[in-house]
């Protein structure tokens, strides 16, 4: 973007609610997050079944490993709520006049976005590698198509964090451009001259000067003085 600071317009712009939902970054932003949604409610909803049924204890479907589905339920949540977060930046990002502090919210963008992605991919291999170790009892078939869904979106979670990490890094490099400070009197070198007032065309008029409007004289000699002889 032309005159922008770290990919946003100058300070206390309007926000237009159309072009701002519009944008890539806000759709990656609702993306991920309904992925989030889709994972740690597939696991707390059917990820979580009778071994039995004689035995009313729940038991993760993931190969009955606790930690498979409290670590995919912990990893959604927290991407739920750094979507949350992130969107209200972005929404607000235009509003924040400081230089320094865009910075510091695109770099907190660009460390949590390459975080998250990580988190997923661990999620992912977790949950995948656990699924393939599971014993296809009559509670792990009720549960198998959650179980597929919350592996599938955990792998699409990791493609979307990383492009949201990309786009934070452009905006990093992107910086700030600093013609939102210049003002059009200043030279651009700064060793150049102060410019001074306009000349005008350059040509020369052919035109003279007229006479002062005061055309009387003073008489030197008044009359009535003489000027004494010493």
């Amino acid at each position: 973007m032309e005159g922008a600071s770290f990919g946003a317009g100058r300070a206390g712009g309007a926000i237009d609610p159309v072009d701002f939902l519009k944008q890539p970054q806000t759709i990656l932003r609702v993306t991920t997050w309904i992925f989030s949604i889709v994972v740690f409610g597939s696991i707390v909803n059917e990820c979580y079944v009778n071994r039995d049924s004689q035995n009313p204890e729940l038991h993760c479907i993931f190969n009955e490993n606790e930690s498979a589905c409290s670590y995919g339920i912990a990893v959604g949540i927290i991407a739920f709520f750094g979507c949350v977060f992130f969107f209200i930046v972005d929404l607000y990002f235009q509003q924040i006049s400081s230089v320094k502090d865009r910075k510091r919210a695109v770099l907190l963008d660009l460390g949590f976005s390459g975080f998250l992605a990580f988190l997923w991919f661990v999620a992912f291999c977790f949950l995948a590698n656990q699924w393939q170790r599971t014993t296809m009892s009559r509670g792990a078939l009720q549960g198998a198509d959650a179980a597929r869904a919350a592996i599938t979106f955990s792998f699409f979670s990791i493609i979307v964090w990383v492009v949201l990490a990309v786009r934070a890094l452009q905006r990093y490099r992107l910086g700030t451009d600093m013609s939102l400070f210049a003002t059009d009197q200043f030279a651009t070198d700064p060793n150049a001259a102060y410019p001074g007032y306009p000349t005008g065309s350059g040509i020369e008029s052919t035109d003279t000067y007229q006479s002062p409007p005061f055309t009387e004289t003073l008489d030197t000699n008044p009359k009535g003085y003489q000027v004494p002889a010493y």
